[in-house]
């Protein structure tokens, strides 16, 4: 520390001039005066959509090679499809409200609409038991670990996270800012929790580290990442990951895939870049089988 203060460290005596503590306020008030990574205003300017855009990626980049990420295993599914007891307590609900106003329509699609979820909550079970078999590979290989990464919200993302938090391993969880308020599922690795700004930079963190996408009965979101990977792969774009469509009735009525073949907007070869399974242990052996043949298997760096 200086004995003496530089003069700029002094502002001017009020004695010199009455007015300099009141025109010295305001300098330092002025938007102009603050620094540049400290204004908020500023860093949403159109103009500076490139700065957030690297902000964005590197913040969660910086994060994730500090806690050792190098490995994932993507999860997507329906946000919608709860656990088994949170399902049926809905469509019970619904079942007695439905009973005691049998001439409405509209509650009598939410009951049949309830009771199919009821049907896939079962899919919750499995998604959670999968996680759980990740995590608990993670014991044998504790230099070469597979993170369970989800989108960190609820539904089969809060299972598969909810698995490998219950087997104790460390799991992930990619939220992105939405127009309404959004709670990350409870069973995200405080430190492996981010907020995106952007979509994309969201979707480019699930792919940069991801050696398989497993993907259960879902909506838009989860198309979304499905058919972006499956381009990714297709076009060579990314070297070639396991991709799983679990519920194989499902994936066939919600998208034909013969049909698209047929029909010469994709080659019959493209179906082989998936495949479908029925259970958690399914999906795991076939991943590591996939990545055995390749000599990527869990636990081999």
């Amino acid at each position: 520390m200086r004995r003496e203060p530089l003069p700029v460290q002094i502002p001017k005596p009020v004695e010199e001039d009455p007015e300099s503590r009141r025109r010295l306020d305001a300098i330092l008030g002025s938007p102009s005066y603050r620094e540049a990574d400290e204004d908020i205003v500023f860093l949403r300017h159109g103009e500076t959509r490139g700065l957030r855009l690297q902000l964005d990626y590197l913040k969660a980049e910086r994060l994730l090679e500090s806690r050792g990420v190098r490995h994932t295993i993507v999860v997507f599914g329906g946000t919608r499809i709860r656990e088994p007891a949170a399902a049926l307590r809905q469509a019970q609900s619904l079942r007695k409200a439905a009973a005691e106003n049998s001439s409405d329509a509209a509650l009598a699609a939410r009951l049949k609409v309830s009771e199919r979820l009821l049907e896939k909550s079962r899919y919750y079970d499995m998604a959670r038991e999968f996680g759980r078999l990740v995590g608990e590979s993670n014991k044998n290989f504790p230099d070469s670990r597979w993170f369970v990464m989800t989108g960190g919200g609820p539904g089969i993302m809060e299972a598969a996270n909810r698995g490998a938090w219950d087997a104790g391993a460390e799991t992930i969880g990619l939220n992105v800012r939405l127009p309404h308020e959004q709670f990350p599922n409870p069973y995200v690795t405080p430190e492996l929790c981010f907020r995106f700004h952007y979509f994309a930079i969201r979707k480019l963190h699930f792919i940069l580290r991801a050696k398989a996408l497993v993907a259960f009965p879902g909506g838009f979101g989860t198309f979304d990442e499905i058919f972006e990977t499956l381009t990714l792969v297709q076009t060579r774009t990314m070297a070639p990951v396991p991709v799983v469509l679990v519920g194989e009735s499902y994936w066939r009525r919600a998208v034909d895939f013969d049909f698209l073949a047929e029909e010469g907007v994709i080659d019959a070869e493209d179906k082989e870049l998936f495949w479908f399974a029925e259970t958690a242990e399914e999906i795991w052996d076939g991943i590591r089988r996939w990545h055995a043949m390749n000599e990527e298997a869990p636990g081999k760096g």
